[in-house]
């Protein structure tokens, strides 16, 4: 969204015809100042017969109409401003103005009339400086690295605790803040999270104000997470499903091609009523990460033990990608009931149709996990 609407912009680069139409509207605006000056001075010298207060008053209509209502130069000291969604090219030299950036508003107005890319201006916090020319503050508006924010990347995969973690780096805000916002009805969730926020936080790369408060972050990864699935076509009685599938395969698969070979699995298996059997589950029901699982950890009652308990989790144990949501949604074509990563420092996995398959993969698992008893 354009942090700046002004309808007369140009849409293209100035030709020398358009420099100069911008020196005629210039050349305008000054002799428009200069009328009005004349016809202040006539009324004043009118009403005020020439005594001693209509001469301060010219004083002072000379002084308003003949000053420069723009700074000269880059300026001086850093001063950080902000640029709401939405606001107005005179919204914005109002700011300026009243942070001592431009001296007037009406001159940043005049700078955006004659910069086509005005328009683009993004909302935000800038970093500018104190008494600099309106069109120099236009320059600084218009690039990037003046823009003050904080960029996080958020992994796919990523529980909604290790999100947490990682916003809490970026951006300075404690965990303890996410969590309560985790838990804000403000935030969003649809309602068939059920008020579980795993899974909803979707993962990607994120720029955020420098105010930016912990709701307001997860907010807008709520919402990546609904444009997603829109654009994907999920209809919102599937979602919920959807979502838990694909956090499965994306636990699950090392890259892009085995999902669809991972969400055929899994859908082979809900089909039989097979358990669907995964560590990942398992790990995330005792609050551990890792390949393997224990006897005692596969005894937890948890409804994610899903060797336990046939069918899918009660919701998604991570938030997954793009990727995943499309390997869920259109699974590779085939008959495997069985796959495990036979070497994960490289990812490679092999699928099985039948239990004695499966077996002689498993056994070149546990080959590796001889080979590497550190895992």
């Amino acid at each position: 969204m354009s942090g700046l609407s002004l309808q007369d912009l140009p849409s293209a680069p100035p030709t020398r015809s358009g420099r100069r139409s911008q020196e005629r509207r210039r050349s305008q605006r000054r002799r428009r100042r200069l009328r009005t000056l004349a016809v202040l001075l006539v009324c004043l010298l009118v009403v005020g017969g020439g005594t001693y207060l209509a001469s301060a008053q010219l004083r002072d209509v000379v002084a308003q109409l003949t000053e420069p209502d723009d700074y000269e130069g880059a300026g001086t000291e850093a001063v950080r401003v902000q640029v709401t969604a939405g606001a107005s090219g005179r919204t914005i030299g109002r700011v300026l103005e009243e942070a001592g950036v431009v001296k007037t508003a009406g001159a940043f107005v005049e700078a955006a009339a004659d910069e086509p890319r005005a328009a683009t201006i993004q909302p935000g916090t800038y970093e500018l400086r104190r008494q600099m020319s309106a069109r120099d503050a236009m320059a600084l508006l218009l690039d990037p690295a003046s823009r003050q924010s904080f960029r996080v990347t958020v992994p796919e995969g990523f529980t909604a605790a290790r999100t947490y973690e990682r916003l809490a780096e970026a951006t300075g805000i404690p965990v303890a803040d996410y969590e309560a916002a985790a838990a804000d009805p403000a935030l969003g969730l649809p309602p068939e999270a059920g008020g579980v926020v795993e899974g909803h936080l979707f993962p990607a790369t994120y720029d955020y104000d420098l105010d930016v408060s912990a709701l307001e972050v997860l907010q807008s990864m709520v919402a990546r997470s609904r444009e997603a699935l829109d654009s994907l076509g999920v209809p919102a009685d599937q979602r919920h499903g959807v979502l838990t599938r694909a956090s499965l395969v994306q636990a699950e698969a090392s890259t892009t091609d085995d999902m669809g070979r991972v969400a055929r699995v899994l859908e082979n298996r809900l089909a039989d009523g097979t358990p669907l059997q995964l560590d990942t589950t398992v790990n995330y029901a005792n609050g551990k990460s890792g390949i393997t699982t224990t006897a005692q950890d596969r005894a937890n009652p948890s409804p994610y033990n899903t060797y336990l308990h046939s069918g899918l989790p009660p919701g998604p144990i991570n938030n997954p990608g793009e990727a995943a949501l499309r390997a869920v949604l259109s699974p590779t074509p085939g008959d495997w009931r069985y796959f495990v990563v036979v070497d994960p420092d490289t990812g490679e996995t092999l699928f099985a149709v039948t239990g004695e398959e499966h077996q002689r993969n498993v056994r070149q698992f546990q080959q590796w996990l001889r080979e590497n008893p550190q895992g």
